[in-house]
């Protein structure tokens, strides 16, 4: 698919297209409604392409929406940190999963339209 979006979420940079679901780790203004099929707008799109076409922002699109909805709350991969203490002959293992948001992307909108209708 060429059209797709690049957008600023939990602190990192997601490449998403219309109809994919993808694993964010913060999503800070729904955290405490996190239920299913929560609509979401996100404006902080870095990129858009459409074909051959690429719109850049500086830092952000003004005018670039994605609109989504949230599926479920998930975990993310099994993280084991281990301390090894060699000449004290102890050991300590940890390990958590980080909480993370799974949405599914509905639209992409630039300029008052929608990216694939047009």
């Amino acid at each position: 698919m060429n059209k797709y979006a690049i957008i600023d979420i939990g602190g990192k940079q997601l490449r998403v297209e219309q109809g994919r679901f993808h694993d964010a780790r913060h999503f800070a203004p729904v955290r405490p409604l996190l239920t299913s099929n929560i609509k979401i707008s996100i404006n902080r799109v870095l990129l858009i392409r459409r074909g051959s076409s690429i719109n850049f922002g500086y830092p952000w699109l003004n005018d670039a929406v994605v609109r989504g909805r949230i599926l479920h709350g998930c975990f993310g991969k099994k993280l084991v940190v281990q301390k090894i203490h060699s000449k004290k002959k102890t050991r300590r293992t940890l390990g958590y999963r980080e909480d993370m948001t799974r949405f599914i992307v509905d639209s992409i909108h630039f300029g008052g339209k929608d990216l694939n209708k047009s």
